[in-house]
């Protein structure tokens, strides 16, 4: 017997997750096929899903939420409108993606894992998935963006928000009289 109580949310969401995880059977591998199955469907495990996972699993809650809470790629609230991930692989940090995340949170307006205030961006830790040839690298709406440079992560950001390029400022040229007066 699980430790499930009464599963509130909306029917249609209620219904959707019991449609998805209808045919698996109470065990750990099935139950991560589950979760799977629902991040799928709505980009990430909605809490009402817990107490229904927990009973068709046969377990309580609380393994549900562990499962979910060590993947990381399993989120547990709706994703921002805009996701950017950036890569914490040795080779990312090795060639310094440090300071890419510094530049993005600062950029975006969002610490590590988090949305920025408007639910409009966020920066997600990715693990490395062997592009390492593209290191330090961020990934954006199914893209790998890489190597990258600070400087140039920082456009990125800015492109994505929707800001205008920035020009560099024009060469000062030294004025004549003022360059003879020196000399």
């Amino acid at each position: 017997m699980s430790a499930v109580g009464p599963v509130a949310g909306s029917a249609e969401v209620l219904a959707r997750i019991s449609e998805l995880i209808a045919d698996l059977k109470p065990d750990d591998v099935q139950l991560l096929k589950g979760l799977h199955r629902i991040h799928h469907e709505f980009g990430y495990i909605p809490k009402e899903a817990m107490p229904l996972l927990a009973a068709q699993f046969k377990t309580t809650p609380a393994i549900v939420f562990g499962t979910i809470d060590f993947y990381s790629e399993l989120r547990q609230k709706p994703p921002a409108e805009n996701v950017v991930g950036w890569c914490s692989g040795p080779a990312c940090l090795l060639k310094g993606s440090l300071g890419i995340r510094r530049a993005l949170e600062a950029t975006l307006g969002c610490a590590m894992n988090e949305a920025s205030a408007d639910g409009k961006y966020e920066l997600q830790l990715v693990q490395c998935d062997g592009t390492c040839q593209l290191a330090p690298l961020i990934r954006s709406e199914g893209r790998y963006l890489g190597p990258l440079s600070t400087s140039e992560a920082i456009k990125f950001a800015r492109r994505l928000m929707g800001e205008p390029e920035m020009r560099e400022p024009p060469a000062v040229v030294p004025d004549a009289a003022a360059a003879e007066a020196s000399e």
